[in-house]
């Protein structure tokens, strides 16, 4: 069901408060609301019609609830704080050190910020704007900035220290903001004159985890306590449920509960004395926790009931063909401006008709390099593919990702500070093709018509670089196997 209007409260970090969470869905209950949704930047999501908007609006603002609507201009700050203590262990980034950052954030930034630790692979590190990664030392974090319509990571020379996060996100954001040409160096020249920062030089190359999506859901023991994550299938969450969940983390002394990129929550700390009264809650809504992993590792578009359904379908097959599905993560992503998170990704295509861009029928199926959903290189597999298709051809995508896991040889970490297209670095049999106009380029080959050397790597090709043919922009092209040009099988 579409709705006119989303509102969307965000919650810094993906943390909140029972009591907070209590008095929001009071506030949505006297208008009307009876379910609410989560995002996939760990914020709330709440969508209604014409019935209740004035009472929505009312609501809201009588109980000094900031809220956004219809609009993104305050994208929210996501972290890896839920993974803390249950999926990042051994890693000096505790809960005090988060939330002193949290703190020291005298702004709400307009730029999408992450927060992430190094030793967790629950929530994604490189899907926003300003991505900080924590390095092995002490207090000292990694920077990875993403110019707003690029795809490229520019990393900041040096590691910076904790205190300095909020500030330095802060100039950044300005300098971004008012100057649309500026650059990684520039940038990096202009920040190092104007301000003094606590920075360290980066001593060696950031190295990530292989990813692997740790199963979030139902009852988890830690230590001498539990964890309970919650996942609805269809995203929308009873405002019932929700405040009989704050009343009873309020209850059993929970401090604080967790969203988490997956549209989930996490709730931790649960004593084994108030299981039971936990099972009461879920079982009061009949809240299944126990389902199958190869549906828990989906991101789809906030609020898309297209997205949705095509998971739903694919869902099914996988089941009916009892696929396995471990160690990947799917994407769907419908709309041009859309930021999803998957090893897997299931693009909508669009064309243009009276010059304008219209969604078509039909989908591009692509994976990242590695099948690790943290790269930003994506390799199509297939195109074209009508929707009663798809299921066919991501069958084969996980036969093909099981047949690469076996023929690794080291499977240890994964150097994301090195690109994989970086000069000297050549990708066996993957040529960069305009989705547009289908013209190829060819690294071996260069481009004459541009003056482009032969040899030139993709990577290095100027920003202004556009397809010789429809002067498509550079950031359009997308990676793609040679043996498709030919038309054959990966």
């Amino acid at each position: 069901m579409r709705y006119a209007f989303q509102f969307k409260v965000n919650f810094t970090g993906g943390i909140i408060s029972p009591g907070y969470l209590l008095h929001i869905m009071q506030a949505v209950e006297e208008a009307g609301i009876e379910d609410v949704r989560f995002g996939l930047r760990q914020q709330l999501l709440i969508n209604t019609g014409n019935k209740n908007y004035d009472r929505l609006i009312a609501s809201l603002d009588k109980n000094k609830i900031e809220y956004e609507v219809n609009s993104n201009n305050y994208p929210n700050i996501i972290s890896s704080y839920a993974a803390e203590g249950i999926f990042a262990p051994d890693s000096w980034l505790r809960e005090g050190v988060y939330k002193d950052i949290f703190d020291l954030f005298d702004y709400t930034p307009k730029l999408k910020i992450n927060i992430s630790d190094a030793n967790q692979s629950f929530t994604p590190f490189f899907t926003g704007h300003i991505n900080w990664i924590a390095s092995a030392s002490g207090h000292f974090w990694y920077l990875f900035i993403r110019f707003p319509k690029m795809k490229d990571l520019y990393q900041w020379p040096e590691l910076v220290y904790t205190n300095d996060i909020p500030r330095l996100s802060k100039y950044v954001e300005e300098l971004i903001l008012t100057d649309k040409l500026i650059d990684g160096t520039s940038l990096y020249k202009q920040v190092s004159e104007t301000i003094t920062l606590i920075a360290k030089p980066v001593e060696q190359p950031l190295q990530l985890p292989k990813f692997q999506l740790p199963y979030y859901e139902g009852f988890n023991n830690y230590g001498n306590k539990s964890w309970l994550g919650i996942y609805r299938r269809d995203e929308l969450f009873p405002v019932k449920f929700l405040k009989d969940i704050a009343n009873t983390c309020l209850k059993t002394k929970v401090g604080q509960l967790y969203t988490t990129p997956w549209k989930s929550i996490v709730i931790k700390g649960i004593e084994a004395a108030d299981r039971v009264l936990w099972n009461y809650v879920l079982g009061k809504y009949r809240i299944n926790v126990r389902h199958a992993s190869n549906e828990l590792g989906w991101q789809v578009e906030d609020n898309n009931d297209d997205g949705l359904s095509i998971k739903r379908h694919i869902i099914r097959q996988f089941d009916k063909e009892d696929v396995r599905t471990f160690g990947l993560c799917f994407a769907i992503k419908t709309q041009h401006k859309a930021v999803v998170f998957g090893s897997v990704l299931i693009e909508r295509r669009y064309g243009i008709v009276r010059n304008q861009t219209v969604p078509l029928d039909s989908y591009d199926i692509l994976y990242t390099q590695n099948f690790n959903p943290n790269s930003s290189n994506y390799i199509l597999f297939r195109e074209a593919v009508k929707k009663e298709h798809l299921d066919t051809y991501l069958i084969s995508v996980c036969k093909y990702y099981y047949e690469m896991l076996s023929e690794e040889t080291n499977d240890t970490v994964i150097d994301f500070t090195s690109p994989v297209d970086e000069p000297g670095t050549e990708i066996p049999g993957i040529v960069y093709q305009c989705p547009h106009c289908l013209t190829i380029y060819d690294e071996a080959e260069g481009d004459q018509s541009a003056k482009i050397q032969v040899g030139t790597v993709f990577a290095d090709l100027p920003d202004t670089y556009c397809c010789s043919l429809c002067e498509a922009p550079k950031e359009d092209f997308i990676a793609i196997e040679k043996t498709l040009i030919n038309g054959l099988s990966v």
